[in-house]
């Protein structure tokens, strides 16, 4: 529940800190996640290659 003082919102320490990852960061994981593997394959074919 949000209250309301002076004209601005009130949030308990607890529902400040409550916040909801939103499609941005998923869209940062995935984007990160592919370029660290292909950055591991990049260097694995060029050192690693027989």
């Amino acid at each position: 529940m949000v209250d309301k003082e002076n004209g601005q919102t009130v949030k308990t320490p607890t529902q400040a800190r409550a916040a909801e990852p939103g499609p941005s960061v998923l869209a940062l994981m995935a984007v990160s996640t592919g370029l660290a593997i292909l950055v591991m394959g990049v260097i694995w074919f060029v050192f690693f290659r027989t």
